[in-house]
């Protein structure tokens, strides 16, 4: 079965530490009771604070975000509990599953040090070029660079696309950590874009790292528009990409820029991920992004977003 948590709120002090498959499975099988919970909080119209742990369980540091957009209501795709039955088109397009957001989406659904994550209200999320801080530093993100453009279209329409919808995009750093959360005083590696006339939002990122217990991924999320951009609840998909592996053995051989990752790397499979594991064979090959490139030049790729409209 599916799982779908669009919360990815870690148990208590869960999120200061690693965050391989220990810190995603207890979010899935917790995602139920968290969904309902979620109804209850305030909107993120209203002033959220961005907030991270180290590694310790301690506050490192936080940085107040101010939004100014009305909060929507949930939309019924967001409240669903059921994956959509993936149906290919005439096209070849398919609905992208649904997927844990996981323990640092920085999206205003989960806590950290007691206070809700919500960098989506917070000025300069909207950006291309995502490998820089935004909030408090510009420090920049290293690592094998990446230009992904993501096409969003409706798997009703004959995979029309699906312009003016806004895409949040993060992965963790070739360190395997993330930002305002385990590296909590940057913001590297988030960023919105909204789609244009072709469905299409291009980021410029870095190859993420492997960290212990997933398969290399970047985390995603759609929201109708740009002012429904507020929060994960009024997500119409939460999902992740899967890196191809090929990519992934090339990039972690350069073990002085991604120090851990090619052994991590050594002990998982896209079978064996929790999150990946249990997708069809069509549905991973929609979440695996085309890349070309080498390691050198850095590489461009697209992925294909497919939404039920």
């Amino acid at each position: 079965m599916k799982h779908h948590d669009t919360d990815g709120s870690p148990a208590s002090g869960r999120h200061a530490h690693g965050h391989g498959l220990t810190d995603d499975l207890p979010l899935l099988e917790a995602q139920m009771a968290r969904r309902r919970a979620l109804q209850w909080f305030a909107g993120a119209g209203t002033a959220a604070l961005v907030a991270g742990c180290g590694g310790s369980g301690t506050e490192s540091g936080s940085v107040a975000v101010v939004g100014s957009t009305a909060t929507p209501a949930p939309t019924p795709a967001t409240m669903a509990t059921a994956t959509p039955t993936p149906a290919a088109t005439a096209s070849g397009c398919l609905v992208d599953p649904s997927e844990t957001n996981g323990p640092y989406p920085a999206d205003g659904t989960n806590t950290a040090s007691g206070s809700t994550s919500n960098a989506l209200t917070a000025s300069g999320i909207v950006r291309s070029d995502i490998r820089s801080s935004f909030l408090g530093t510009t420090t920049v993100a290293t690592g094998v660079s990446l230009t992904l453009t993501l096409t969003v279209v409706n798997v009703n329409a004959a995979c029309a696309p699906l312009s003016g919808y806004a895409v949040y995009i993060w992965s963790c750093d070739r360190q395997g950590h993330y930002s305002l959360y385990t590296v909590a005083a940057e913001s590297y590696l988030r960023g919105i874009q909204v789609t244009d006339a072709n469905g299409q939002a291009t980021f410029t990122m870095i190859v993420p790292g492997c960290y212990d217990g997933r398969w290399p991924h970047i985390h995603f999320e759609v929201f109708s528009s740009l002012s429904t951009a507020t929060s994960g609840r009024y997500a119409s998909l939460v999902s992740q990409l899967a890196m191809p592996a090929a990519v992934c053995s090339a990039v972690y051989a350069d073990t002085a820029t991604y120090p851990a990752s090619a052994t991590n790397f050594a002990r998982v499979s896209l079978s064996s991920d929790g999150v990946f594991g249990d997708n069809s064979a069509a549905q991973t090959a929609q979440q695996t992004p085309l890349l070309t490139g080498s390691v050198a030049a850095g590489y461009i790729g697209t992925a294909l977003i497919g939404l039920a409209r």
